[in-house]
C-alpha cells in the first residue's frame, strides 16, 4: 500500500511558511506565541 503522505517542500512552505504566517493577524500571533515559548523553528 502506498504511503498517504507524499511530502513536497514547495507546498509545505507555501501553506505553512514564515511569509504566509506573517500575512495575517492570526499568523503573526502564531509566530509571536512560538517566539515567546522559545521555539528553535518558528515556521517550517
Amino acid at each position: 500500500m502506498k504511503r498517504t503522505y507524499q511530502g513536497s517542500k514547495t507546498r509545505r512552505a507555501r501553506t505553512h511558511g514564515f511569509l504566509v504566517r506573517m500575512k495575517t493577524r492570526g499568523g503573526r500571533a502564531v509566530i509571536r506565541a512560538r517566539r515567546a515559548k522559545g521555539r528553535k523553528r518558528l515556521a517550517v
